[in-house]
């Protein structure tokens, strides 16, 4: 039998007498993820329904809340392949705290934003909380630098499910923001991110505090040097990811895939809040239906995470493409029906898992080492740049109407 295509892997994890070493880094590193990932996660998921919403309130016209409804996911895309890079120059804590930092910046600006029904802070605002988006995307790549080669796909995995917890609850943060709202005069949308600004800073601090060692610092040091790697100045980082998806045709699998579930997940989620609140729904059914999407997103990756490590990449991302074929033809032939819609983003999001988890873990399995952290930062960088064109189109009708203040 020929050896699955996971595990015939450029990775450059070495089978030492170091592997025991490194064995107990990875645990480290892991733990250290799954908490940070939690806590920032929550403040990440306000942004798919709270941030939608706050978008049509502040801005009264649909063609701007349109582009603000991108501006989280274009913030995400243009500090996706910098993060990368950051990484590779200096280490995976000082990227990924560096980056829930600065989405915690951007939720403390959106706390204005909504309170004052200001537009520019509320651009500048999404934009910088979707640096969170990117840095949980990347944490994801951190937990396979030093993993075996057979268990690659279930540490990702792993990741990705814990960031569940969070990214359902950030949702239905206008709960706990009525509660903030009635004690402090701030409004239902003010009080949750700010709840999201404290949690996204705490998922700083975590990662700057206990990463330690870094462990794509640590897999530098214990990995060997790449035998072909000239001396002297090196192309940009940009030129070695786009040499390196010219050449490993493997990579162009992996990075299409998760490109074009990106695509159909971001294109139907960013206008779903629009149109429920369109068709009756309450903030409250909003919030629960983006949940349920979430949870179909991330609920699975474990058992896609095993899927992968045991029968490989390609079939669980085809039986994903597949899956997500079936949600759109949902939504299509029921388009009015709110528990149709619910379905279909739940559908939406299983799909979306199965083909993000295990084109991820392909790609992090055949890219080469010496552009290892910037192309993984360059492929989440493209699936968020990708992702957002279709929230540009302005919905059908008019806005939701703004949240009186407490």
């Amino acid at each position: 039998m020929p050896e699955p295509e996971h595990l015939i892997s450029t990775a450059p994890v070495p089978l030492t007498p170091d592997r025991p070493a490194i064995d107990a880094v990875q645990r480290r590193t892991m733990i250290v993820l799954v908490f940070a990932q939690i806590v920032g996660t929550v403040g990440v998921g306000v942004a798919p329904s709270i941030g939608i919403l706050l978008a049509g309130a502040v801005t009264d016209n649909e063609a701007w809340a349109g582009l603000a409804r991108t501006a989280s996911t274009l913030g995400a895309a243009l500090l996706g392949l910098p993060l990368g890079t950051l990484a590779a120059r200096r280490g995976r804590r000082v990227a990924l705290a560096g980056g829930w930092w600065t989405a915690a910046a951007g939720g403390a600006v959106l706390v204005a934003a909504a309170q004052w029904g200001l537009i520019v802070p509320l651009f500048a605002g999404l934009l910088l909380i979707g640096v969170g988006l990117a840095v949980s995307l990347q944490s994801r790549f951190a937990a396979t630098d030093l993993a075996r080669p057979h268990h690659r796909a279930r540490s990702l995995a792993l990741v990705v499910w814990v960031g569940t917890l969070g990214s359902v609850l950030g949702p239905n943060l206008g709960v706990p923001g009525e509660i903030i709202g009635a004690a402090t005069g701030l409004t239902v949308y003010a009080g949750a991110f700010l709840i999201a600004a404290v949690c996204l800073a705490i998922a700083g601090l975590i990662v700057w505090v206990w990463l330690r060692p870094d462990p794509l610092l640590f897999l530098g040091q214990t990995a060997p040097a790449s035998p072909g790697a000239p001396a002297g100045k090196q192309p940009s980082r940009i030129r070695q990811v786009l040499a390196e998806l010219g050449v490993n045709q493997r990579a162009r699998v992996a990075v299409i895939a998760i490109l074009t579930a990106q695509v159909v997940m971001v294109a139907v989620m960013t206008m779903t809040p629009v149109h429920l609140t369109h068709h009756g729904g309450s903030i409250t059914i909003v919030g629960i239906t983006i949940s349920l999407h979430i949870v179909g997103m991330y609920a699975p990756a474990p058992l896609v995470g095993l899927i992968a490590d045991r029968y490989g990449h390609r079939p669980a991302i085809s039986a994903g493409l597949g899956v997500l074929a079936v949600s759109l033809v949902i939504g299509a032939v029921k388009p009015d029906g709110i528990g149709w819609i619910i379905t279909s983003l739940i559908l939406l999001g299983i799909g979306w898992s199965f083909v993000n988890v295990a084109g991820s873990a392909l790609f992090g399995a055949v890219v080469s080492a010496e552009t290892r952290a910037s192309s993984q930062g360059g492929v989440d960088a493209l699936s968020n740049l990708f992702g957002p064109a279709r929230g540009v189109l302005p919905a059908r009708r008019t806005p939701a109407p703004r949240p009186a203040s407490s």
